[in-house]
């Protein structure tokens, strides 16, 4: 009879068993926070040195949600610190309200300024312990004593205040705007809210605002890598400014001053007076009167640069070529052109050159260097251009 009972009250036993063991659910470990890793080649800092301040006061021991406030913010920290890559700037990490009603241990330096070092920032980080003590006064004399951190640096500042900003009133406030009346445009002031408190939330908005630039955000906005690295992304790096792409500058084959792209008359020699079309001439002086071939004495002067060029290059041969303006029959300027050309072959003779070295040709009114529509321009088409003949 007692083997008859026994026997079903086990398998009841056994049966609870099975459920109680199949209703349970496989704790899964919390995925770790996956930084975004920048690639500090393509980036320059903008930001010479930072203090980071963290709320270390009695409030942060409360809970939000689950966490206690306390590691949520060393949390957060730690999810930062793994997000910056280390390029060329200092470093600070600074706590307040650590020991209560104690005005000279309410703010504590643990870290720098020193060049910031993800292990070395880490190290600190994990070593701040406890969260007691007054928050209003104590973020005030935190953020005094970060102007102290920062008065070595030369260029940017950031402060960035981490903390639920609970039981404050303006004197953090007050403090920030004194921050930013001494470093002016060079500091910018950002605070991260832990938890959800409006007053909290009033207090960091307040002291963001006071740096003039920066501002206020919350920690749950930064939970994700995507976000935490846009947010080192702006506080700490710059893209480099793109270096100009070299432009070829272009050819001046024969030394006048007017490119190839732009030179009509190339192979001028060196040391000749060019036109801005490149074009061996002396139209800066009127060579020639209305009608004339006979060359103006003022022109002498201009002209003898010709002959120096012919007598440094005793192999170069020129074509001295005659133009006209167009006033008058295009018969006639052509005939008056080839006189102009022969008059100028006459300078250079008497002068020492060889006549074999020289030709002449007339383009009468073909081939003008100026408009015909002014004075000034028919002037200057009373000229004479000289080729080199090779």
């Amino acid at each position: 009879m007692k083997k008859y009972y026994l026997t079903p009250l086990f398998i009841v036993m056994i049966s609870i068993l099975l459920i109680s063991c199949g209703g349970k659910k496989v704790m899964k470990t919390a995925p770790s926070f996956e930084p975004h890793k920048f690639n500090a080649n393509q980036y320059v800092p903008k930001v010479d040195t930072f203090v980071v301040i963290l709320d270390t006061s009695a409030s942060m021991a409360d809970k939000y949600g689950k966490k206690v406030k306390a590691n949520i913010a060393k949390e957060f920290l730690s999810a930062m610190n793994q997000t910056i890559p280390e390029l060329n700037f200092n470093g600070a990490l600074r706590t307040f309200g650590n020991i209560a009603y104690v005005p000279d241990k309410s703010t504590l330096l643990v870290y720098g300024p020193t060049k910031y070092s993800t292990a070395g920032f880490g190290k600190a980080l994990n070593a701040v312990k406890g969260s007691n003590g007054d928050s209003s006064r104590a973020l005030a004399r935190a953020i005094n004593a970060a102007g102290g951190d920062l008065k070595s640096a030369q260029g940017p500042v950031k402060v960035i205040i981490v903390s639920d900003g609970e039981k404050m009133d303006q004197v953090p406030v007050r403090a920030a705007e004194a921050l930013k009346s001494h470093f002016g445009d060079r500091l910018c002031i950002f605070t991260v809210l832990i938890g959800d408190s409006p007053a909290g939330k009033q207090v960091m908005d307040q002291v963001a605002t006071a740096g003039g630039c920066g501002y206020s955000t919350t920690a749950d906005r930064l939970a994700s890598s995507g976000s935490m690295a846009g947010f080192v992304e702006g506080i700490f790096l710059s893209k480099p400014a793109p270096k100009p792409v070299p432009v070829a500058k272009p050819m001046d084959s024969d030394g006048d001053g007017v490119t190839n792209n732009l030179d009509q008359c190339p192979d001028t020699p060196m040391g000749a007076t060019v036109d801005a079309r490149g074009c061996w001439t002396y139209a800066a002086l009127v060579l020639f009167d209305f009608n004339s071939a006979e060359v103006k004495v003022d022109a002498y002067p201009m002209l003898s640069n010709a002959v120096l060029i012919m007598k440094k290059n005793p192999d170069l041969k020129v074509e001295v070529d005659g133009h006209t303006d167009s006033i008058g029959p295009a018969a006639y300027n052509m005939t008056l052109s080839v006189k102009r050309a022969e008059a100028i072959k006459d300078h250079f003779v008497s002068n020492g050159i060889d006549p074999n070295r020289l030709t002449t040709k007339g383009f009468g009114l073909t081939s003008p260097a100026a408009s015909n529509d002014t004075k000034e321009g028919r002037a200057k088409n009373r000229r004479v251009e000289l080729t080199p003949v090779k």
